[in-house]
């Protein structure tokens, strides 16, 4: 197999120059959200109004400190950056992919210890918010999902702690089940989190060699190797989250029914994770789309996957939309309720900058262009014939020819030009389409009201596909924005004490 050394050049890239003002605008752009965000969330905090982020947009508080994970960090992305990338170029997919991980797990680690081991990892899983507190009070599994929506809502003698409550059980079960095979405590929670959510590094790559795009997998591994959200992967449940969700969407997009089936499993398990997992249908539908073999066959494996697990849990007693709407009620009965949404509505975004880094305007941007001309170019002429009277007329014509039926050739025809518009969406291709569909989703979580603040870590499962947009970067600059993607980490784990 030929090593994929660039992404394939498109007439959108070639027109596009390496040094490209429209780049440095939308980085503006960028810099001017994010300055709005923290100078009105100052003002807004002094003035007391409820945001709960005393570093708004963060969900964290100002902290300049530097810690021994400082000079590892340090040292991981000068490796990275180095001889790691060029290394990256011509390596074997295998070792490249492993090589990966071990990156971005040691990137994740020595972020996280610029906190320190105790303050960084060790206890960030065992405030009375979080998961952990839970764990002792869990003695028997199934009596605890018959149960568990009755615990949702607040100030009742057994309610849930603030993390519990607020995702479906699925998440609690996971450390309940590390505690029962002898892994309990804040340092294997986090550790879990850390090794979990830098699997990201081989799931997305994985699924755009599978679906058609090796080049570009090769050229975004390095972004989830130095990924600014990795502050939040160690240690935070969302790491976790984020791993699965890439690994069930990866195992969707290669061959088999049977790896459809497993990714099918993992996405039905994340849906237990997080309510707001059902945004990573969209996600779903593209990575069925552009597979390249028995696209029936894989959705039907997929959607077996994800019943079986809801009929798991159904049968155990927890029934998702009571849950779901009991967390509504949950939500609003604590900081939700004060937080503005005027503000965080265009705030998240801000804090969707510095967990995606600042490559995340321009390589949308790019994608755009990308998009624009690849509509124009792949398909015009079919979905001319296709959509044109000419269509329509040739199809009654055929349909009067096998009897008088005028509608079933109208519907003929309707399905040709559906036909056409669908070949011509997929010819845009996986590092256009993953990234639209993640935006789709950020956009509809933000406009729901549901993600006011801590979006940095929420959104994680969203980031790492947004990233692919990085794809369509020239070659020559990449370098020059993953440094500025390690800038961001540093800056942040650096000025800031973050807490999940």
């Amino acid at each position: 197999m030929r090593p994929a050394t660039t992404v394939p050049r498109s007439p959108a890239t070639d027109r596009v120059p390496v040094r490209d003002r429209g780049d440095l605008v939308v980085l503006g752009v960028e810099a001017a959200l994010l300055a709005a965000a923290v100078a009105v969330g100052a003002v807004l905090n002094r003035r007391g109004v409820g945001l709960h982020a005393d570093a708004a947009p963060v969900y964290a508080t100002w902290r300049p400190h530097v810690g021994w994970g400082t000079p590892a960090a340090l040292l991981v992305a000068v490796v990275v950056l180095g001889p790691g990338w060029r290394w990256a170029r011509t390596a074997r997919w295998g070792p490249l992919l492993a090589a990966g991980w071990l990156a971005a797990v040691a990137w994740t680690l020595a972020l996280a210890l610029v906190d320190g081991g105790s303050a960084g990892l060790t206890r960030r899983l065992t405030t009375q918010a979080e998961y952990l507190h839970e764990v002792p009070r869990v003695v028997d599994v199934r009596r605890m999902l018959a149960g568990f929506a009755d615990r949702i809502i607040d100030f009742q003698p057994d309610s849930w702690s603030t993390h519990t409550a607020g995702h479906p059980p699925g998440a609690l079960l996971i450390f309940v089940g590390l505690d029962r095979v002898g892994l309990g405590g804040g340092t294997a929670a986090a550790l879990t989190c850390v090794l979990v959510g830098a699997t990201v590094a081989v799931s997305v790559p994985v699924a755009l060699r599978a679906l058609g795009a090796p080049d570009a997998a090769r050229a975004v591994l390095p972004f989830l190797v130095l990924l600014p959200g990795a502050v939040w992967v160690g240690a935070s449940a969302d790491g976790i989250f984020t791993g699965v969700v890439a690994a069930g969407l990866a195992l969707l997009a290669v061959r088999g029914p049977g790896a459809a089936l497993a990714g099918g499993l993992l996405l039905g398990f994340a849906l237990y994770l997080s309510y707001g997992f059902v945004l990573v249908g969209p996600l779903a539908l593209v990575v069925l789309a552009l597979r390249r073999d028995r696209r029936a066959a894989a959705l039907l494996a997929g959607a077996a996957g994800v019943a079986a697990v809801a009929a798991v849990f159904t049968l155990a007693g927890f029934h998702w939309w009571e849950g779901y709407d009991r967390v509504v009620e949950r939500y609003y009965q604590g900081w939700a309720a004060d937080r503005p949404y005027g503000y965080w509505v265009w705030a998240n975004l801000a804090a969707l900058l510095l967990s995606a880094g600042p490559v995340l305007g321009p390589a949308l941007r790019r994608t755009l262009v990308a998009a624009r001309a690849g509509w124009r170019s792949t398909g015009s002429v079919a979905l001319a014939r296709a959509t044109g009277p000419g269509a329509l007329v040739q199809a009654t014509l055929s349909g009067r020819a096998a009897g008088p039926d005028p509608a079933a050739a109208a519907g003929r025809a309707a399905a040709g030009r559906a036909a056409a518009l669908a070949g011509r969406v997929r010819g845009l291709g996986a590092v256009v389409l993953l990234p639209a569909a993640a935006a789709l989703a950020v956009v509809a979580a933000d406009l729901s009201g549901l993600s006011k603040a801590e979006v940095e870590r929420i959104w994680l499962p969203f980031v790492v596909w947004l990233l692919v947009a990085a794809a369509h970067l020239p070659a020559p600059a990449r370098r020059w924005w993953l440094g500025g993607q390690a800038l961001t980490a540093l800056a942040v784990n650096h000025l800031l004490f973050t807490v999940s």
